[in-house]
C-alpha cells in the first residue's frame, strides 16, 4: 500500500521568485534612486572639505628613581597599572590642551563665507597669481569668498552673552571692517591694526585680505567648551602592551593647524613632565639632605668609639666566626636603616592603611626578627668579641648608609636640575596633505550607492507590504468566485488614446475596442465575450449587470468596451448607465448625460428619445444616466423601471447595465433582482480580498448571486504571475478619433 503525501506552500514561506519578480517590476525605480544616490555621493566626494590627520609619537621611559628601593617596592606590590595609561590622561589633560589652545589663539574662530555647495570647492582650488591675491567675485556676489580671503584676529573679547555666538565681520575699503550680529545690527567698526571697542567688545584685527563686502563668520568660543571638544578629538593610544610608546593624532580641515596643535600638545606635555619630575626630585633631595647630617654624625661617633676600643684593646681583631655574624648583621642593619628612611618618606605620601605602607612595615618586622636571632648568637661570643662586633657593625652600617645617601643625593640633584624627564618626542607632528583621511572617495561612493539601492529596495518592499490589493486571481477564486477573464492594463488606453481625447470635442468617444482593436485589453474582452456566451445559456433573461465593490475598479470601461465587441459579433446590444449619481458611461460612448434613464423612469421622456445609436458600431445602442435625481434608489424600485426592462428585453439580444458600486449604495442590489447574470469587476492592486468578500456578501444578502469576476487592469509581473500575452503580431495603429 503506497501513501501519497501532498505538500502545499505555507503562508510564511519565502517565495524567492516573487521577491525577484517584485524587484524586476520596480527595476527602473530602484535604478533611478540608486543612480541619484550615486551621483549625490560622487558630488559630495568631490565637493566635501577634506579632513587631514596629524600624528606624533611619544615615548614614556621608566620613571626617574626616588629613594632607593621605593619604586621597586611599588612594582613588587603591583599598586600601579600601565604607566602609559596615566601618561595618556596627562597628555590629553585640560591643563595641557588648554595651554595649547591659548598659545595658538584657537579661542577665536574666523572663516570666510562661501557660496552654497560649490563655493568652498572653488575657494580651495583657487591659484593666486601672486602672494596675497584674492579671487574676483563671481556674478557680483562679493559677500562670498571665492579664494584667497584671509582674516587674522589678534584679540577679540566679548561679553559672556556673546560667547559661542556667531558674529559677522564685513570687509570694507582700505582695511576697514564692521562687526555685526546675526540680525544685522552693527556691534563695532574698526581698521586693521587698531584696537576697536564698543558695547563691551574689544577687537584688534592683525591682517585682513578680502574684497570689499566679503563676510567672515567670527566666533569667540568659551574656553572650557572648546577645550573639552578638542580633548574629545585628540586620539592617543599605546602601541603595544606596556611598550611605553604612545601615538597621538588629531584631525582637522586645516593641516597646518592640526600639525601646530599636536606640536604644542606634545611640547607642553614634555615640559610638564620635566617640571613634575624636577619637583618630585627636589622633594626627595630635600629629604635626603636632611638625613645626611644625622647619618654623618652617627658615622663619626661610631668611628671614634671603634678607635677608642682598639686603642684600649691594643688592636684586637675579630675571629672568622665573628666576621660571619658581622656581615649578616651589617646587611640586616643597612636594610633596616634604608627601610626606616623609606617609611619616613612614605608617611608624607600614603596613609598607614595603604598597601605599600603595610608591606613596608611587614618587611621591617621580618628583618627585625632576623636581627633578634643573630643577636642571640652574638651573646654566646666572648665579651671582647661582642663589643668589637657591635662597634664594627655601627661603623660599617653608618658608612654604607652615608655612602648610599650621598649617591642618591647626586642622582636627585641631577634629576632636579636636568632639562629632560622620562618622556620624549620620538616623531614630531606631521600631516600628509596628499592623502586626506576624509572623504574616502571610493568607499563613500560605494557606500552611497549601496545605501541608495537598499533604501529603494526597502521602499519597494514596504510599499508592496502596505499595498493590500489583490494581484493574484487565485485569491479571488479562493473566495468562491470564478474569474471569467483577466483584462491586462492597456498602455494605449492610458497613453495615446487619452492624449488624443484632449483634442476631441467634450462629448467625444473613448472606446478602446474601436480605437485599438488589436490591443491586448481588447483581445481579453473578446475572450470574455466567449465566456459570457456559454455562461448565459442558463440565465433567466438577457440582462447583464456589471458592478464593483468600490469606485475606480473600471466597471464602466469594461461595460462599454464589452458592449462594443459583442455588438461587433452581430448581436443587438443595449448599454444602460444605471449609475444615476455619478455615471460616466456617456463620456466613453460619446454624447451628453441628459435625456437618459432617470428621465425615462420618471416619465419625462419616452423610450425613442432615450435610446441613442453609438457612432461607429452597428447594433450598439445606449441609454445615458439622465439628470441626477434626488432619489435614485426609489426610482429603481419604481414599477416603471421594471416595465422598462420588460419592454427592452424583447428588442435586444443583450442588455448591459452599468451600476454603482455595491459598497457605496444599494442601487446594484436593487437592479440585481431583475438581471439574469451579475458580474463584478475587481481591479488589480486596488481592491482587497476582504472588500471583494464583503461585496459578495452584500449581494447574497439581497438575493443576488454573483456569477463571476472580471479581473481588470492586470499588470504583467516579472515573476510570471498573471502575465497576459495577446495573440497579435504587432500593436495596431490607433486611428484618428471618431467624430472629431
Amino acid at each position: 500500500m503506497t501513501t501519497r503525501q501532498t505538500f502545499s506552500p505555507r503562508d510564511d514561506d519565502i517565495d524567492l521568485r516573487a521577491i525577484l519578480g517584485t524587484l524586476l517590476d520596480h527595476k527602473w525605480l530602484i535604478i533611478a534612486v540608486t543612480g541619484l544616490f550615486t551621483v549625490a555621493s560622487v558630488g559630495y566626494a568631490l565637493l566635501a572639505t577634506p579632513i587631514y590627520r596629524a600624528s606624533a609619537i611619544v615615548q614614556v621611559e621608566q620613571k626617574m628613581p626616588g629613594l632607593p628601593g621605593l619604586d621597586d617596592l611599588a612594582q613588587t606590590l603591583g599598586t600601579s597599572t600601565s604607566q602609559a595609561v596615566t601618561e595618556i590622561a596627562l597628555l590629553t589633560s585640560r591643563s595641557v590642551v588648554g595651554q595649547a589652545v591659548h598659545n595658538l589663539g584657537l579661542e577665536v574662530d574666523a572663516e570666510p563665507e562661501h557660496f552654497p555647495v560649490v563655493g568652498a570647492y572653488l575657494a580651495r582650488h583657487y591659484t593666486p597669481d601672486h602672494p596675497g591675491a584674492v579671487a574676483a567675485p563671481m556674478a557680483g556676489m562679493n559677500r562670498y569668498d571665492w579664494g584667497g580671503s584671509t582674516l587674522d584676529i589678534f584679540q577679540l573679547d566679548v561679553p559672556a552673552s556673546l560667547l559661542d555666538t556667531p558674529l559677522h565681520l564685513v570687509a570694507g575699503q582700505r582695511g576697514a571692517y564692521t562687526l555685526t550680529d546675526d540680525d544685522g545690527n552693527m556691534l563695532l567698526s574698526g581698521r586693521v591694526g587698531e584696537l576697536a571697542s564698543a558695547g563691551g567688545i574689544e577687537m584688534q584685527v592683525k591682517a585682513l585680505q578680502a574684497n570689499p563686502g566679503t563676510r567672515f563668520d567670527v566666533v569667540r568660543h568659551a574656553s572650557l567648551g572648546l577645550i573639552t571638544a578638542l580633548q574629545g578629538n585628540l586620539m592617543a593610544s599605546e602601541q603595544g602592551k606596556d611598550s611605553g610608546i604612545i601615538q597621538v593624532s588629531y584631525e582637522n580641515a586645516d593641516p597646518q593647524l592640526a600639525t601646530n596643535l599636536l606640536d604644542q600638545v606634545t611640547a607642553l606635555y614634555v615640559r610638564q613632565n620635566v617640571d613634575r619630575n624636577s619637583a618630585e626630585a627636589a622633594s626627595s633631595l630635600k629629604f635626603v639632605k636632611d638625613q645626611l647630617p644625622k647619618v654623618r654624625m652617627d658615622l663619626e661617633q661610631a668611628t671614634q668609639a671603634m678607635n677608642a676600643f682598639q686603642t684600649r684593646a691594643h688592636s684586637v681583631d675579630i675571629t672568622l666566626q665573628t666576621k660571619g655574624l658581622l656581615d649578616q648583621i651589617v646587611s640586616i642593619e643597612s636594610s633596616l636603616q634604608q627601610l626606616h628612611m623609606q617609611m619616613s618618606d612614605m608617611q608624607h605620601r600614603y596613609t598607614p592603611q595603604h598597601p605599600a605602607y603595610k608591606a613596608l612595615q611587614q618587611q621591617i618586622g621580618q628583618l627585625e626578627g632576623q636581627r633578634s636571632a643573630l643577636q642571640k648568637q652574638v651573646g654566646l661570643l666572648p665579651d671582647t668579641q661582642q663589643q668589637l662586633l657591635r662597634l664594627t657593625r655601627d661603623v660599617q652600617v653608618s658608612n654604607q648608609t652615608y655612602t648610599n645617601l650621598l649617591n642618591q643625593a647626586q642622582q636627585l640633584d641631577i634629576a632636579r636640575a636636568g632639562t629632560v624627564g622620562n618622556v620624549r618626542v620620538i616623531d614630531r607632528a606631521a600631516t600628509d596633505t596628499t592623502k586626506p583621511v576624509w572623504p574616502r572617495r571610493i568607499l563613500l561612493v560605494l557606500g552611497g550607492t549601496v545605501l541608495g539601492g537598499s533604501l529603494a529596495v526597502g521602499f519597494v518592499f514596504l510599499r508592496q507590504l502596505l499595498k493590500r490589493g489583490i494581484e493574484d486571481p487565485a485569491v479571488i477564486e479562493a473566495l468562491g468566485l470564478p474569474v471569467y477573464a483577466s483584462i491586462p492594463r492597456s498602455e494605449l488606453m492610458e497613453g495615446a488614446l487619452l492624449r488624443s481625447s484632449r483634442r476631441r470635442p467634450r462629448y467625444g468617444q473613448r472606446l478602446l475596442a474601436l480605437r485599438a482593436p488589436a490591443d491586448i485589453a481588447t483581445e481579453a474582452l473578446r475572450s470574455l465575450r466567449t465566456s459570457l456566451h456559454f455562461a448565459r445559456l442558463e440565465a433567466k433573461n438577457n440582462l447583464l449587470m456589471i458592478s464593483s465593490s468600490s469606485p475606480g475598479a473600471g466597471k464602466t470601461f469594461v461595460a462599454a468596451n464589452l458592449a462594443v465587441v459583442i455588438a461587433q459579433a452581430g448581436q443587438r446590444v443595449l448599454l444602460i448607465d444605471a449609475d444615476m449619481r455619478k455615471g460616466s458611461l456617456h463620456a466613453s460612448v460619446g454624447g451628453r448625460p441628459e435625456q437618459g434613464l432617470s428621465d425615462l423612469i420618471s416619465g419625462q421622456i419616452d423610450l425613442p428619445h432615450a435610446i441613442r445609436n453609438v457612432e461607429g458600431v452597428n447594433k450598439l445602442f445606449f441609454i445615458a444616466r439622465g439628470k441626477v435625481p434626488p432619489n435614485p434608489s426609489e426610482l429603481l424600485m419604481h414599477a416603471n423601471f421594471v416595465a422598462l426592462l420588460d419592454k427592452l428585453k424583447s428588442r435586444f439580444d443583450l442588455i448591459i447595465i452599468d451600476t454603482p458600486p455595491i459598497l457605496a449604495v444599494t442601487d446594484a442590489a436593487v437592479i440585481g433582482h431583475h438581471v439574469g447574470t451579475a458580474l463584478m469587476v475587481v481591479r488589480f492592486g486596488l481592491n482587497q480580498a476582504r472588500e471583494v468578500g464583503l461585496s459578495r456578501q452584500r449581494f447574497e444578502q439581497s438575493g443576488v448571486p454573483i456569477k463571476g469576476v472580471i479581473f481588470n487592469a492586470v499588470e504583467k509581473r516579472a515573476a510570471g504571475y498573471y502575465a497576459y500575452y495577446a495573440y497579435a503580431s504587432a500593436p495596431a495603429e490607433i486611428p484618428a478619433p471618431l467624430g472629431a
